[in-house]
């Protein structure tokens, strides 16, 4: 989502106020494998939202974190990733529970998003040699 800002009507004799688009704080994802629950339901839609100065830092007091910092990311992914399908309770043990693409897909994600604010990549046609942008947050079967 590209950042836009216009410019509101001023006053008489006022320069006109900067407007800028609604702030985009929640992002739908689909899983490359999806997430198993317990009942053996897989689950591939989620929604993670835009990380906090506070998500960032409270892992980093974990004691799971101190003792394997490899462990940061299945702490911080678990307090930003808000819906797995239906599992709304998401928690360090969902996140440990994903299969290894699906972590490294919401590392990425997590990295667009909060680093450079959108979930598109820059791609190019195999055969053509176009370049043109796709939504890596995934959408339906044929849907980029």
């Amino acid at each position: 989502m590209r950042r836009t800002m216009t410019l509101a009507p001023a006053d008489e004799g006022q320069s006109p106020a900067p407007r800028r688009d609604p702030l985009r704080t929640e992002f739908a994802f689909e899983l490359p494998r999806g997430y198993v629950d317990d009942a053996g339901v897989t689950h591939h839609s989620g929604t993670m939202r835009l990380a906090t100065a506070r998500d960032e830092l409270v892992p980093l007091r974990d004691d799971r974190v101190r003792e394997n910092p490899a462990y940061l990311t299945v702490v911080l992914l678990a307090r930003v990733v808000t819906r797995i399908g239906d599992v709304t309770d998401i928690h360090a043990g969902v996140i440990e529970n994903l299969f290894a693409s699906d972590l490294a897909f919401l590392q990425d994600l997590y990295r667009r998003i909060n680093s450079e604010g959108h979930t598109r990549a820059g791609v190019s046609c195999p055969d053509c040699g176009r370049q043109f942008a796709v939504d890596i947050a995934g959408g339906r079967l044929g849907e980029s």
